[in-house]
């Protein structure tokens, strides 16, 4: 099933000297259950693509559609609470209430994306979206007392616990090593099993090849990553006996 398709998606950024094309004519195609990772340097627009998806932007031309429906202009209300229902959002910086813990801090999103929910309902969505990513045992934990990487998996199972159709993770790792980094992309990987589609933006090669499709922004056209050759193999010499 298709989830997002982008067709000719045109976005300019207004109000400098100059006008500046982030987008230009982008086509994307993301399947449920497909992970995508879209490369690109630093200011090559791939964070406004990204919002764009979520609804938090709007493209200039183009269209869009999400599930076969056609959101391109569809009006704000409307698009805050399809984007609340729909799309999960994992960031760079946590986002995490110090004062409330990991599970506290889950339940945040049935608050304000899904209205009220019974207590005990409520609480197994959360203890099951924490479980989702490993870490349901740290659920009275204030973020204080938690790793980087366990706050960022806290921040996933918030994104996770409103059973969203698309999830959207903006440099997830970049404030990770590398051991920590590689759990959390393995904790995003987990949802697509699930037929959540991913759509990972990253400046880590290694992470971006876990992905099923690598994608690249330059100049505001996205193209696909070929895969690098192989290296050529050299035949082996024949043993000769003496």
């Amino acid at each position: 099933m298709t989830l997002i398709e982008l067709d000719g998606i045109t976005k300019t950024l207004k109000g400098q000297q100059k006008p500046r094309t982030i987008l230009d004519g982008v086509d994307l195609t993301v399947e449920s259950g497909q992970s995508v990772a879209i490369l690109g340097r630093s200011g090559s627009g791939k964070s406004t693509l990204l919002s764009v998806i979520g609804l938090f932007d709007r493209a200039d031309g183009g269209r869009y559609l999400l599930e076969g429906r056609d959101i391109t202009r569809l009006p704000e209300r409307r698009a805050a609470a399809l984007r609340s229902a729909s799309f999960g959002f994992v960031f760079q910086r946590f986002f995490l209430l110090k004062h409330l813990t990991a599970a506290q801090n889950v339940a945040m999103a049935l608050v304000n994306g899904q209205g009220w929910l019974p207590r005990r309902r409520r609480r197994a969505k959360v203890m099951a979206a924490l479980e989702q990513v490993q870490i349901a045992h740290l659920a009275k934990q204030r973020p204080a007392k938690l790793s980087g990487g366990e706050q960022q998996r806290v921040a996933i199972a918030r994104a996770l616990v409103r059973d969203p159709r698309v999830l959207l993770a903006d440099e997830p790792t970049g404030a990770l090593d590398t051991e920590t980094g590689n759990l959390v992309i393995d904790a995003l990987l987990a949802a697509t099993e699930r037929g959540c589609g991913l759509i990972l933006v990253t400046h880590d090669r290694d992470h971006a090849a876990k992905m099923a499709r690598v994608v690249r922004l330059t100049d505001g056209v996205l193209a696909p990553v070929l895969p690098e050759p192989a290296a050529p193999t050299v035949p082996a010499l024949p043993v000769v006996h003496s």
